[in-house]
C-alpha cells in the first residue's frame, strides 16, 4: 500500500460515523433545555428584581402618568377631574411672566452652583488630601453643614439675614454698619444671599466626593512627576485634574438636578410672597405657591410635568455629551 493509500485510509478511518438506523444526532448546547440551575437563577433575578421594580413603578412612573393627565383638567383636589381644559394649562405657564423668571432664576442657580461650589470644592479637597493638623475634625465640620436638615438651615438663615438679625448686628459691632443691608428682600442681593446659604450647605458634599475620587488616583504618578520636576500646581493641572474628571463630572450632574428642583431652602427663607419680588423664586416654589396654595391641583399638575421634562431634557443632553465619555468604558461588547 502506498504512502497515499494509507494516508487516504486514515482520513476515512478518521471520519465521525453517522447515526445507524437514521436515528437523531446528538442536541446541541443551543437547543438543550433549561436545566434546574437556570430556572432557579431566573428565580432569584425575579425575586430582587419584581420589588424594586415595583417601587419605581408606584412612586416614580404612576405619579408622572397621573400629573400628565390631571393637567389637562381644572380641579380642586378631590373628585374625579371633569373640566377638561386640554393645554390651556400648558399654555398658561409658558406665558406666566412669573414662571418665566422663576426658570431664569433655576438657570442662574445652576450655573453659579458650579462656578462657586466647583473650585471651592476641589482646592479644599486637594488641601485635606494633605498630611494636616486635625485634618478629621476640619473634615467634619466641612461635612456637618450638608447633613442638617434643611428647615433648619433655612429658619437659622432666615433669623441671621433679617434686617433686625445677627449679621448686620455684627457688622454694626465692628465698625461696618454702611455695609448693613436688607440680605432677604432686596432683589439686588438675596440670589447672592441665597447661593453663600447653599455653598455653605452643600460644600461638604462635593468636597467628600472629590476626597473620594483622589484616593483612586495612584501616588506613583505624583511621585513621578515631581522626580521629573514638575511643581505642585503643575502636577495638580497635569495629573490630578484629568484623573478627578469623572468625579467632578458626576458631581456637576447632582449639582445640576438639584438646582433644578431647588425648593426647601428658598421657601423657607424668602416664604411664598417675598421670593418672587426677591428674585430668588424657583419652579418648585412657583409650583406650590400657583397650585396648592392657590387650590389649583391641575395646574399645579401642569407646572410639574413641565418642571420633570426640563429636568429629564437637561439630564439626557448631559448623560449624552459630558457622561457619554464615561459611561462608554462600562458598556461591554454587547453594548456596544
Amino acid at each position: 500500500m502506498t504512502v497515499d493509500e494509507r494516508l487516504a485510509t486514515g482520513q476515512r478511518s478518521s471520519a465521525p460515523r453517522s447515526t445507524a438506523g437514521g436515528g437523531a444526532a446528538a442536541p446541541s448546547p443551543a437547543g438543550r433545555r433549561p436545566r434546574r440551575s437556570d430556572w432557579r437563577g431566573r428565580f432569584e433575578i425575579a425575586v430582587l428584581t419584581v420589588p424594586a421594580l415595583a417601587v419605581f413603578l408606584t412612586f416614580v412612573v404612576f405619579p408622572v402618568v397621573a400629573a400628565a393627565y390631571y393637567g389637562f383638567f381644572r380641579w380642586a383636589g378631590y373628585g374625579v377631574p371633569t373640566q377638561f381644559v386640554g393645554l390651556q394649562n400648558y399654555i398658561t405657564i409658558l406665558t406666566d411672566s412669573t414662571f418665566i423668571d422663576a426658570v431664569r432664576h433655576n438657570g442662574a442657580i445652576v450655573v453659579l452652583s458650579l462656578v462657586l461650589q466647583g473650585p471651592i470644592a476641589i482646592l479644599l479637597a486637594l488641601l485635606l488630601n494633605r498630611r494636616l493638623r486635625f485634618q478629621g475634625a476640619i473634615r467634619v465640620l466641612i461635612f456637618v453643614p450638608y447633613v442638617i436638615s434643611e428647615v433648619v438651615v433655612g429658619t437659622g438663615w432666615s433669623l441671621i439675614l433679617q434686617t433686625t438679625g445677627a449679621l448686620n448686628s455684627a457688622l454694626e459691632q465692628l465698625g461696618l454698619g454702611f455695609l448693613r443691608a436688607d440680605w432677604i428682600a432686596n432683589p439686588s442681593i438675596a440670589l447672592w444671599s441665597l447661593m453663600a446659604i447653599i455653598t455653605w450647605k452643600y460644600i461638604g458634599f462635593a468636597v467628600i466626593l472629590f476626597l473620594a475620587g483622589l484616593q483612586g488616583i495612584p501616588e506613583e504618578l505624583n511621585e513621578a512627576a515631581a522626580i521629573d520636576g514638575a511643581s505642585f500646581w503643575q502636577i495638580q493641572r497635569r495629573i490630578t485634574l484629568p484623573l478627578l474628571g469623572p468625579t467632578i463630572r458626576i458631581w456637576a450632574f447632582l449639582s445640576i438636578i438639584g438646582a433644578l428642583q431647588l425648593f426647601d431652602l428658598v421657601y423657607i427663607i424668602w416664604g411664598q410672597y417675598v421670593a418672587s419680588t426677591a428674585g430668588t423664586s424657583t419652579m418648585a416654589t412657583y409650583l406650590v405657591v400657583n397650585g396648592r396654595n392657590a387650590g389649583s391641583y391641575g395646574y399645579g399638575n401642569a407646572v410639574a410635568v413641565v418642571l420633570f421634562l426640563i429636568s429629564l431634557v437637561v439630564a439626557l443632553a448631559y448623560q449624552r455629551f459630558v457622561l457619554r465619555r464615561d459611561t462608554a468604558g462600562a458598556l461591554t461588547g454587547r453594548g456596544r
